[in-house]
């Protein structure tokens, strides 16, 4: 949907781009100096620059989602490696992996699943909350994104640049897919409307989003939303909460900041009664 441009008796940056091009080429034109600052590559991408990128970056999606009307998201985070189930790569890992991995494809399931759950009752909404937001790549993330396209309603993915290629899932909604640079403007993209916030089984990147998710509760520096954690006997192993709280570097009470659940009905269940929502069947 294109945004109604308020009138201005102006010039825009889009005229004058086109007249900058028209200037004959002499030495004082072509130099680097000349461009508008805004069509010089060169200098966005430089160091001194970075102030501004950060501000783009966080702009260009916040724009283009109100644009959409989008008020509120399902958040969920999970390994790109959780494959679906029949579906896994096993180049490069021993057995033990791949049994671990064949286990933890039931994730995958789930992710899509409670992605459904979500998309149902945001479409009641006008998909305009509650809309499912996922890293955009493969695994629980493309779970998520799958879930939404299931049903027939839209999902956001907020890739970022690897140093290996990472193209964004098909299942993505085209107008909601963005791009980042700076994990630390996709993080705040990724909280800045949650309604709920879903962790599967995952690496690095999950337990980052987890406990970045975490402190921000912890601290009142967010408020407090269904945290869910699936997948009760990997973060078991994963995770000691109870160790941490024996060393005295949490409160007792801290580990209640978040639920853990096996299932999408379950992980649903916990968001529906948080915000009193009606009850969706899965189609």
């Amino acid at each position: 949907m294109a945004r109604r441009r308020q009138h201005t008796p102006l010039r825009t940056s889009k005229q004058d781009i086109a007249a900058a091009k028209r200037v004959p080429q002499t030495p004082q034109s072509a130099s680097a100096t000349y461009r508008l600052a805004f069509t010089d590559e060169e200098f966005l991408t430089s160091d001194e620059a970075r102030g501004v990128r950060f501000q783009l970056e966080y702009l260009k999606p916040e724009v283009r989602l109100r644009e959409r009307g989008i008020n509120s998201t399902v958040v969920l985070f999970g390994g790109a490696r959780i494959p679906e189930p029949g579906r896994a790569a096993w180049a490069g890992r021993n057995d033990a992996q791949k049994r671990n991995l064949e286990i933890a494809s039931k994730y995958y399931d789930e992710a899509r699943r409670f992605a459904q759950y979500a998309s149902l009752t945001s479409e009641a909404l006008g998909y305009k909350d509650y809309v499912v937001v996922t890293g955009g790549g493969p695994g629980v993330m493309e779970a998520g994104n799958r879930g939404a396209a299931d049903v027939g309603a839209p999902s956001i993915g907020f890739n970022v640049v690897l140093p290996h290629e990472q193209a964004p899932n098909q299942f993505i909604t085209p107008e909601l897919t963005f791009n980042f640079h700076y994990f630390a403007t996709r993080k705040i993209h990724f909280l800045l409307r949650a309604r709920a916030v879903a962790i599967f089984p995952g690496g690095f990147g999950t337990l980052d989003e987890f406990f970045e998710t975490l402190t921000l509760i912890q601290t009142g520096r967010m408020d407090r939303i269904p945290l869910l954690l699936f997948g009760i006997e990997f973060w078991r192993k994963v995770i000691n909460f109870e160790a941490l709280v024996d060393a005295g570097t949490i409160s007792p009470d801290d580990p209640s900041l978040f639920t853990v659940v096996d299932s999408a009905e379950e992980g649903w269940d916990v968001v529906r009664q948080a915000y009193n929502l009606p009850v969706v069947e899965l189609r």
